[in-house]
């Protein structure tokens, strides 16, 4: 799939609501549990922290947004954490295991490391093996378990801790 990779702009908005609710709406792929709305959305590409990375996939035969990744400081009230950004990645539901993804981490590492950033961590959902092996492809590494770490619908969940060093590659 030819796709173009680049910076989220405030009016993808709409492209953004229509990737992420659906993967909300699940109810197994991430632990947001809350729909989102166009406005709420573009308020929050508008008001991102400094040093955020945030790219989309957009399908250039039709102008649609297929994914996006969001790269943030993992804490804003310490410099102590300056290297470490946190990331969350969301591909279309209709289209994953197309390479979305892929394109999305070249674009963000490369991204993140002109920003000074060293360390990529997150959560990855225990139940999505799905999610775990695609970044487990891209480098991260398994460092724990946090259990019963998030709570939807009243079923506790499992998050699996990884990181990712960001060495020269």
């Amino acid at each position: 799939m030819e796709l173009l990779i680049r910076d989220v702009e405030p009016d993808d908005a709409e492209g953004l609501v229509r990737v992420l609710n659906p993967i909300v709406a699940a109810r197994t792929y991430t632990t947001i549990d809350a729909q989102v709305s166009v406005e709420a959305e573009r308020a929050f590409v508008l008001r991102l922290p400094p040093r955020s990375i945030w790219k989309v996939a957009v399908r250039p035969s039709d102008n649609r947004l297929v994914g996006c990744q969001i790269l943030e400081p993992v804490a804003t009230y310490t410099h102590a954490f300056d290297h470490v950004g946190t990331l969350g990645t969301f591909v279309d539901l209709d289209l994953r295991r197309r390479g979305i993804g892929r394109h999305l981490f070249a674009a963000t590492f490369e991204a993140a490391r002109q920003q000074g950033y060293e360390k990529l961590f997150t959560f990855v959902r225990a139940d999505n093996p799905a999610a775990l092996g695609a970044y487990l492809a891209q480098g991260f590494l398994v460092i724990g378990t946090a259990h019963r770490h998030a709570r939807i619908d009243g079923r506790y969940i499992d998050e699996i801790l990884i990181e990712k060093p960001l060495g020269p590659d």
